[in-house]
């Protein structure tokens, strides 16, 4: 079997007020460190042995902030995923681990590329101090300048970061002043999201206890898409090509790991609120599982328990949707050989009312099954109109 493998690090200096992704605040000598260590390895010993992936494209340590495990969290980890690994037929071309600058110092880094990453994925958002206070952004900023030239010199071009437009206190000259402060550093990629209020987060709970909407402390939504777009245009004219809704590479410089996830290819998870979806192709069906996100809990289970998870069972109908979803973020489109081989159905004829009226606006690829620049910007729209055009009963009639 044909898998990438994501690795959850749950543990963070501490969660900017915009996060709703699953982490835990980690304090000075914390033993949960080498506990979840130990019991990750022994999750992916199990692992392999249920799935036997025999061929590995692209591991991705993601977070949380993975650089929170130091120099010697990090070298007990990738040692350990490489003698699991060992057996595998293929492994790994690409080898992603995130970080945030604070924690990203040279030993850590050198731990890394020792230990057999070849990419590196920083966590920078905003150089901008005031709007990195409003979010309770940790670090600081004047670190930044230090960090960056310390990974352009270990990974060279081999390194990605993020930027957000949207900020409180953020305007077009401040996010062209983050981009020319970053794009000095020669990254080979650039993700540039835009930041979304999600509910449950502390963003959102100031808002509310201020008695005003998000909206108020942020720039309203039509600024903050009008920010995005500057920046789309910034880093397009300095080389950075958009292959994705958010991403942005030199030439030969995209994520692979990215890619494989958006064309909806089978990927393994470990770790506290990870997943993982392996397909079928023969019958369009899938297996998704997912850990659950309580470290305490997915630390302290018996030795040989396998750790709490919850799964369910993918329908061609779900995984159809799921595909067009994911595949459509990516400027390439769904893979059509892959997408006809699950589903028995070329993308052209599952929505084709859907690819004409957007063709037909300007908004999508005439000779391909993708969205062209302005099309991303709707994705959503499209999406919508998609789905609608599967769930319709000529649709179900088509499929009896």
């Amino acid at each position: 079997m044909r898998a990438s493998l994501y690795i959850h690090v749950p543990f963070c200096a501490g969660k900017c007020d915009y996060c709703d992704f699953y982490s835990v605040p980690l304090g000075p000598g914390d033993r949960r460190i080498n506990m979840y260590v130990e019991r990750l390895l022994a999750d992916g010993e199990l692992l392999f042995a249920e799935f036997g992936p025999g061929q590995i494209p692209c591991v991705y340590i993601g977070g949380g902030t993975p650089s929170v495990l130091g120099a010697a969290g990090i070298k007990r980890l990738l040692g350990g995923l490489s003698a699991l690994m060992s057996g595998a037929e293929e492994g790994p071309r690409e080898f992603t681990v995130e970080a945030n600058p604070e924690s990203a110092d040279k030993a850590f880094l050198e731990a890394c590329l020792g230990g057999g990453v070849n990419r590196l994925s920083l966590g920078l958002q905003t150089f901008h101090e005031p709007s990195r206070r409003a979010v309770h952004r940790t670090g600081d900023g004047r670190l930044l300048p230090e960090r960056l030239a310390l990974a352009s010199e270990l990974f060279g071009e081999n390194f990605s970061a993020d930027l957000m437009a949207g900020l409180p206190f953020q305007d077009e000259k401040i996010l062209s002043e983050d981009m020319e402060k970053l794009l000095a550093f020669r990254p080979g990629h650039v993700s540039l999201y835009s930041l979304t209020v999600e509910p449950g987060t502390p963003l959102a709970a100031a808002a509310r206890s201020r008695g005003v909407s998000p909206a108020v402390l942020l720039p309203g939504a039509d600024e903050a898409d009008r920010l995005w777009i500057a920046g789309r245009d910034f880093l397009e004219k300095a080389g950075y090509g958009q292959y994705e809704v958010s991403s942005f590479s030199l030439p030969g410089k995209r994520s692979a790991h990215n890619i494989r996830y958006w064309r909806m290819e089978n990927w393994l998870g470990l770790g506290p609120a990870a997943s993982g979806t392996i397909i079928d192709d023969g019958s369009g069906r899938g297996r998704r599982y997912t850990v659950n996100p309580g470290l305490d809990a997915w630390i302290d289970r018996p030795a040989d328990a396998p750790p709490p998870l919850g799964e369910e069972t993918l329908e061609p109908e779900t995984l159809m949707k799921e595909s067009l979803l994911m595949g459509f973020r990516y400027t390439g489109g769904p893979d059509p050989a892959l997408f006809e081989r699950r589903f028995a159905v070329t993308v052209e004829d599952a929505i084709p009312q859907t690819l004409a009226r957007w063709r037909g606006r300007g908004l999508a690829e005439k000779g391909r099954t993708a969205l062209n620049r302005e099309g991303l910007l709707l994705l959503n729209s499209f999406l919508l109109e998609s789905f609608g055009e599967l769930e319709s009963p000529s649709a179900r009639r088509g499929k009896t």
